[in-house]
């Protein structure tokens, strides 16, 4: 095979053509003034979609993270993460740079802090810094695609309102954990004061996400965003995708779980590959190493050769994560390629 099957990401995504001839037809006007209907139709949508009053377009998830860490919390509070979290692992340290906050790192299952250690360091403030803003992410990146159930959620937001403590939800792949938890966005977004989610990963937008929360909280956010420099002026032209992304794309996401499921099935037969087999609920499967005698860059190197791309996520892990534009044929390549890999070091 000679095309490239991309597994490292579900950023490598590509707009579909509908996409791309919404883009060149986009009406657009100046989103600093508030006056590209396209911008303003997405961000209607996308607050109707996940709940909540109102939400605000960003280029990024970051940038929607680092608003809403912003608007949240003030310089010196502390600010509640699980020590693998996006917003704590890959943002590069917003959450102090930028918002001033200390993280506070709250181990659990799956991704999820723990609710009793959560109560437990809200109460703790005293001579230490307040905290002022809980943070989850759902479906969790590093714990291989994982979906925080809503019944969860719904005990940490129980906690935030006895304490007075809003939570603000890094969705990026929101719709992948509502696919996996059978439920609909908005019954995991009702368990946050704030939400980001992207339409570029899965989706297959080519930009943007979405910050959404009340009225009051995307007002102030909307100062936060021109801080950071995401006010956009035509933006109406890659908001267009956005809408295609929210009207069409949200479903589709199943068959990316079933070709995870179908990749995991397939690599739970490869020697050695099935004692490092790491499974998610969603589109991601990780790989140790280890039982390769091999470092995961080597085997990343090595899948390289078979035209197959995957991440390097550890010394000794590889993430593998399904999307749109590898198609089960694909997947199934994938699967040989490993046996074919694992036969030749035999």
């Amino acid at each position: 095979m000679t095309e490239i099957i991309d597994l490292r990401s579900d950023t490598v995504t590509k707009p579909t053509q509908k996409m791309r001839e919404a883009m060149m037809n986009a009406v657009v006007g100046d989103d600093c003034y508030g006056e590209d209907p396209t911008v303003n139709e997405l961000e209607e949508l996308a607050a109707k979609r996940i709940g909540k009053e109102s939400a605000m377009y960003v280029p990024t998830g970051t940038m929607g993270n680092t608003s809403a860490l912003m608007t949240h919390v003030r310089h010196g509070d502390a600010v509640i993460m699980e020590p693998d979290c996006h917003i704590y692992y890959y943002e590069r340290g917003n959450v102090s740079a930028l918002a001033g906050a200390l993280p506070i790192l709250v181990g659990g299952e799956g991704g999820c802090p723990d609710p009793e250690v959560i109560e437990d360091m809200v109460q703790r403030n005293g001579n230490r810094p307040k905290t002022t803003l809980i943070c989850l992410e759902n479906t969790h990146n590093r714990a291989c695609g994982r979906a925080i159930p809503v019944e969860k959620m719904k005990v940490i937001y129980e906690i935030s309102r006895k304490y007075n403590v809003p939570i603000h939800l890094d969705g990026a792949r929101i719709f992948n954990a509502a696919i996996a938890l059978n439920v609909d966005v908005k019954d995991i977004a009702q368990y946050t004061d704030s939400v980001m989610f992207c339409l570029s990963k899965g989706l297959g937008a080519p930009v943007g996400s979405l910050l959404a929360g009340t009225a009051e909280f995307i007002k102030k956010a909307r100062i936060i965003r021109k801080r950071l420099g995401g006010s956009m002026r035509q933006a109406g032209i890659i908001a267009s995708a956005g809408i295609i992304a929210l009207q069409e794309m949200t479903e589709r996401l199943r068959e990316d779980h079933e070709n995870a499921k179908l990749l995991a099935d397939g690599l739970a037969q490869v020697e050695k590959v099935k004692h490092g087999l790491v499974v998610g609920e969603t589109n991601m499967v990780m790989v140790n190493t280890k039982a390769l005698d091999m470092k995961a860059v080597d085997l990343a190197k090595e899948l390289i050769n078979y035209n197959v791309k995957v991440s390097v996520y550890g010394p000794y892990t590889v993430r593998l994560v399904t999307h749109k534009d590898v198609d089960r044929d694909g997947i199934l390549y994938t699967i040989e390629s490993f046996k074919n890999l694992v036969a030749s070091l035999i």
